[in-house]
């Protein structure tokens, strides 16, 4: 029995130093069918949706629009929303991209008409178009507050 003991107390070590990772990479949206977690439409525009992911559980948010991300951290006071994991929509192509380290320009038709269009770099913007970052399109989504 006492060999058992040891068995079960090793394996019992294992374990615990077993430690899960909480997947932050983008998933696959279903369009015209999730809903967004703030105002409840479809998602259907594939160039200006954005996904939310809690770091500390795994749990995922869609959102139709970059806009709704921001009121709904606000509105519903999110804890976490600093540590958040913020997946946006290219407003070129559609590919996910990190909303924090994007570049947005301001005069796009936009599912909730916030007009925030995500970029990867500033160069991929048109000369003349005014582009702001993850910050300043926050304070701007929070001055609109729709």
């Amino acid at each position: 029995m006492k060999k058992y003991s040891y068995f079960i107390w090793l394996i019992l070590f294992v374990l615990m130093g077993c430690e899960s990772k909480i997947d932050t990479d983008p998933i696959k949206v279903h369009w015209d069918r999730d809903m967004c977690e703030r105002c409840k439409m479809v998602l259907s525009d594939r160039k200006f949706s954005a996904q939310v992911i809690n770091p500390e559980n795994g749990r995922r948010y869609t959102f139709d629009d970059i806009g709704c991300v921001i009121l709904w951290f606000k509105d519903d006071k999110i804890t976490w929303s600093d540590k958040a994991v913020i997946w946006v929509n290219d407003a070129r192509n559609g590919t996910w991209i990190d909303a924090r380290s994007a570049w947005y320009d301001v005069e796009n038709i936009t599912p909730m008409a916030y007009g925030f269009g995500a970029h990867p770099t500033k160069e991929a913007l048109h000369d003349g178009d005014e582009v702001i970052d993850f910050a300043e399109m926050s304070r701007r989504v929070i001055k609109i507050g729709k």
